[in-house]
């Protein structure tokens, strides 16, 4: 291992739960002052970022519009109402699980050789990391409540009804496992980088798997039969599509709770993938660059 490798370890080793835990809120407390700064751009971007729904109703609208007049209207078991309240929550599903440039952060750090700034004080990185998104989550959340609630409001026919109270429950329970498996795999592919330099390429492709194969593109009942294997092995579909499907009731209880501990146990195996990467990249590292 590394001299930095080395310092980073025994650092880390030396500080107490109650120091890591002040250290973290620090962490948190200020990248929430950073990011209250552009608190109009998250609200317009929120806002404007509702606007592809209204091409999602004319679309579907058109699509049930041409369905023969005594079949049962629905596609895949989805009405056109919930076709529509999907895509919505799709929407705030994405606002969980998007990570938007931490891949591509991390890597930029090792290539760079700026990851040593982690490395010399007593800051883990990836919980730094994880810190920074989930103040970066909250004050979105914060701002982003009333374009949410506006727009919502407004389409609020399109929804069957609110769920009970036990599968409220367990939707934030989704929404936020959602979160931390959106940061564990940007994080993976990032660190990725300490073997592939570059790993803009192997992004994309993540990008384009995650975006179909996780329900943000089309609801996963509207693939075909021979990717549903597919979509059960991968974590994707708790991304998006599971959080859907469960407020539009596409779950009972039962199933529900085989899910969330499907997704619990990929949580813990991405925490395990992360932990172990970093450690072995960490016997690579050069710090060149910086």
């Amino acid at each position: 291992m590394s001299p930095d490798g080395n310092l980073f370890r025994g650092r880390i080793t030396r500080m107490s739960v109650r120091h890591r835990l002040r250290v973290y809120w620090l962490i948190l407390r200020t990248s929430m002052a950073e990011r209250f700064a552009y608190r109009s751009d998250f609200a317009l971007g929120t806002l404007f970022r509702f606007l592809p729904i209204v091409t999602q109703i004319f679309l579907w609208g058109a699509i049930f519009g041409t369905m023969d007049t005594g079949s049962s209207n629905q596609i895949a078991g989805y009405k056109y109402g919930e076709m529509v309240a999907y895509y919505l929550l799709a929407m705030l599903a994405r606002a969980f699980s998007s990570m938007p440039g931490l891949s591509s952060g991390i890597a930029r750090d090792i290539r760079e050789g700026t990851l040593k700034k982690y490395l010399i004080q007593p800051i883990d990185m990836l919980g730094y990391l994880f810190w920074y998104r989930v103040a970066h989550k909250l004050v979105y959340y914060a701002i982003a409540t009333i374009p949410f609630v506006i727009v919502f409001y407004l389409c609020r026919s399109y929804f069957p009804g609110w769920p009970d109270a036990f599968t409220l429950v367990g939707l934030v329970v989704a929404l936020n496992m959602a979160f931390l498996l959106g940061f564990l795999i940007e994080s993976l592919l990032g660190l990725i980088a300490f073997w592939f330099l570059e790993v803009s390429s192997l992004l994309f492709i993540y990008m384009m798997l995650n975006y179909f194969l996780s329900g943000h593109m089309i609801p996963l009942d509207l693939l075909p039969g021979w990717t549903h294997t597919l979509v059960e092995i991968l974590p994707f579909k708790y991304l998006a599509y599971f959080p859907c499907a469960l407020a539009l009731g596409k779950y009972t209880h039962a199933q529900m709770l085989q899910e969330l501990l499907r997704e619990f146990a990929w949580t813990i195996a991405l925490i395990a993938a992360n932990r172990w990467v970093f450690a072995r990249g960490l016997r690579r590292y050069g710090a060149y660059g910086g």
